[in-house]
């Protein structure tokens, strides 16, 4: 859903839990988990299996620029696992933020003090934006440091 802030500019933040849920299952979501108590964000990678099976999706986190890592799956479109050959540890805090999040999502509600961003675009680049000030503005950091000189 799209809204616009104090300052006027559109931001791309899901605000209920039902339509977080269709846009996280839609079968190649991109999305932006940020605490609000403190701060933190990171961006995950929801695909849909193309299998047969019980995993209906893969979860992966961005760990670089461009580069998600798997770390888990979906198992009848709800319940999350740890993926056998992830590399993250289920104590690593972007799982746990993950796992979390998830919880509130699936018991129908959104989670407190926390805010969901869909992916974009950069305007300058088209590159995905990542960060909750990128999606707030529409340009990735290097982008901006570049218009501002």
């Amino acid at each position: 859903m799209e809204y616009a802030d104090e300052s006027g500019l559109q931001r791309a933040e899901l605000r209920d839990a039902e339509g977080t849920l269709r846009f996280l299952l839609g079968g190649s979501a991109i999305a932006t988990f940020e605490s609000q108590k403190t701060g933190t964000h990171y961006t995950y990678q929801v695909r849909a299996s193309e299998g047969p099976g019980p995993v209906s999706h893969f979860v992966s986190v961005l760990t670089g620029p461009d580069h998600f890592e798997y770390f888990g799956h979906l198992v009848g479109r709800s319940t999350f696992r740890l993926g056998a050959r992830s590399k993250i540890s289920i104590a690593a805090k972007s799982v746990v933020a993950f796992q979390w999040v998830w919880r509130h999502l699936t018991a129908k509600r959104m989670p407190p003090d926390a805010r969901i961003y869909h992916e974009g675009r950069c305007c300058v680049c088209g590159r995905r934006l990542t960060t909750p000030r990128s999606i707030l503005i529409g340009v990735g950091p290097i982008c901006e440091a570049m218009m501002g000189e």
